[in-house]
């Protein structure tokens, strides 16, 4: 299973690129994949932020909102499905 992933703003910042191809076979396969499980591994494959005036990843998630299939969405329990788009997006200034 897999899913398009694109960051925004202090995300893209964060992870050093603006969409990634996530692979969560194995994992979806144990039990429903949901945001929270697709959050976590985003936190593992980006440990560290890619630039210097930006917190990692793991500061930035939690402030987010998502779009799933370009629907937004904030519960992190919300299933995941193959082919997913998940946008992450953190508070932009000004609103």
């Amino acid at each position: 299973m897999s899913m398009n992933v694109r960051f925004f703003a202090a995300a893209a910042a964060a992870t050093g690129v603006e969409e990634q191809r996530v692979d969560v076979g194995a994992l979806a396969e144990a039990e429903p994949f949901t945001l929270a499980g697709l959050s976590e591994l985003l936190v593992e494959s980006f440990p560290v932020s890619a630039s210097g005036h930006t917190p990692p990843l793991a500061e930035i998630l939690p402030r987010c909102s998502f779009l799933v299939n370009e629907v937004s969405t904030r519960n992190l329990t919300h299933q995941l499905s193959p082919g997913d788009v998940v946008d992450v997006l953190p508070p932009f200034a000004g609103g």
